[in-house]
């Protein structure tokens, strides 16, 4: 499935074909970041599906993973501009949902990308990774890969915000029941009972938020062997700080995300595993919908069995273990985005 949408980047089997003309066509791609490697390729995508459908495309992002008020102004610049859609990923997934309700009854058309609002129908659709099995991927690799070491494992959780927007949650709940430990309210995180859980932190999907959360953790228990973490920036981080007290190459470290470095810490071992995800085909489907939704009204339709249009996951590692399908580092890198 990567692969099929990969080539043709094209989501006309989920909605009716749009005519060939464009005509005054605008849309808005919000983020979280103009930073993140994830979002200058979904930006990339965006702009170059646009520029082929001749949509007029303005971008708009936070200063920082979490700046939710700066993207509420940007959503009342695009209603204010008249656009036809809106692609967003939220930093506050319930906190935006009034100012994604504004548009909706200003007639713009909201996909959310990469991060479900909460709930997911407060946008028209989303386009997205299964978030969920992506975490679900690199627990199993991680239970798997330590074997009978797992029942004794020492986790330390590197989250995203305090906030907790969708897309952490799935994936830290992801990760724990792959790994094999019981669900709280998997709504949530941070709840589990699970002795080998040593605590949460959050990184802001950064490098230096990553050191800084390893460390804390580090300082609440100093065995830690196995570290989640929520994109591989924050993986980066939380291998620097363990490398700082020479403990780098003891530490099972996994992540999502798929970015060309992250890979290329796959490869050097500085990641055990990561979950790749595919940034710049969600942003080209979803011009091509807010560019089918403007001249037709037909809005796309979800994956089957799914409450959203699924682009794909595959586990990268050199490591492959019995059990959990995977790719390596070299297929990792011809489909790696950043």
């Amino acid at each position: 499935m990567i692969r099929k949408l990969l080539a043709t980047g094209s989501v006309l089997a989920v909605m009716a074909a749009a005519p060939a003309a464009a005509a005054d066509i605008s849309a808005c791609l919000i983020t979280k970041t103009d930073t993140n490697p994830f979002f200058v390729k979904m930006k990339e995508g965006a702009t170059a599906k646009a520029k082929e459908l001749g949509i007029d495309l303005k971008s708009f992002a936070g200063k920082v993973d979490g700046d939710h008020e700066t993207q509420v102004a940007a959503i009342e610049t695009c209603i204010a501009d008249g656009a036809k859609g809106i692609l967003l990923t939220a930093s506050d997934t319930s906190s935006i949902v009034p100012a994604v309700q504004l548009a909706r009854d200003n007639g713009l058309l909201v996909i959310a990308l990469d991060t479900p609002l909460s709930p997911i129908d407060a946008a028209d659709a989303t386009f997205a990774t299964d978030n969920f099995k992506a975490g679900e991927l690199i627990g199993a690799w991680a239970a798997a890969s330590l074997g009978d070491k797992a029942a004794d494992a020492k986790i330390g959780m590197l989250d995203l915000a305090i906030s907790q927007p969708t897309v952490g949650v799935l994936r830290d709940q992801g990760f724990l029941q792959g790994f094999g430990i019981d669900l709280g309210d998997p709504n949530k995180w941070g709840d589990e009972t699970d002795a080998r859980i040593v605590g949460n932190d959050v990184t802001q999907g950064n490098e230096e938020g990553g050191r800084r959360a390893m460390e804390n953790l580090l300082a609440k228990d100093p065995t830690i062997n196995v570290v989640y973490t929520i994109n591989e920036p924050a993986a980066a981080g939380a291998y620097e700080a363990l490398k700082s007290i020479g403990r780098e190459n003891d530490v099972l470290i996994v992540s999502v995300d798929g970015g060309c470095p992250g890979v290329q810490n796959v490869k050097e071992g500085v990641i055990g595993a990561t979950s790749q995800q595919y940034p710049l085909l969600m942003a080209s489907l979803g011009i091509e919908a807010i560019k089918t939704w403007s001249d037709s009204g037909a809005k796309p339709e979800p994956s089957p069995g799914k409450d959203f249009f699924d682009t794909g996951v595959a586990l990268v590692t050199d490591k492959p273990v019995t059990g959990v399908e995977s790719i390596d580092t070299t297929e990792g890198t011809n489909l790696c985005w950043g």
